[in-house]
């Protein structure tokens, strides 16, 4: 299923608390947007969702940021995939080891290269300022959970 619609960054609190509540065990989303389209304001929303009480720092530095119960319902590893230069560098990172008991939400997904999991979650911000559009390829697995018509 495929879902569009106009965005504006004050849509980002009602759009990721709504996917952040249906995060499951397993998933991943995939946050894909040029610098500066919003893509960690709607992973923060999404953790907020998750019961995170302070402001989530933005994962760009440390690559991934992880959350944990009692600081989240589910535990949640936000990614920023933006400083990586070879295929080779994700291994190290361990990401499949975060779907066992939680979920991951990653920014730049185009970074991933030919690692992937064909039941994400995906979301695409484009344009800038009041003209953006979020677009979402919604995965079988999340069609009968998906927040937004």
């Amino acid at each position: 299923m495929r879902f569009r619609a106009d965005y504006t960054l004050a849509d980002a609190a009602r759009i990721g608390s709504a996917i952040g509540a249906a995060l499951r065990p397993g998933d991943v989303v995939l946050l894909s947007g040029d610098l500066g389209a919003g893509k960690t304001t709607l992973a923060r929303a999404m953790l907020k969702a998750q019961g995170l009480a302070g402001e989530a720092p933005s994962p760009t530095f440390a690559i991934v940021q992880p959350y944990a119960p009692p600081e989240v319902d589910l535990p949640v590893a936000h990614v920023d995939l933006y400083r990586i230069e070879e295929e080779d560098e994700l291994i190290e990172l361990g990401l499949d080891d975060y779907l066992h008991d939680g979920a991951l939400l990653i920014e730049w997904p185009e970074r991933l290269g030919t690692q992937g999991w064909p039941e994400a979650l995906a979301l695409r911000i484009s344009g800038a300022g009041d003209a953006r559009v979020l677009t979402a390829e919604v995965p079988a697995a999340w069609e009968t959970r998906w927040p937004l018509r």
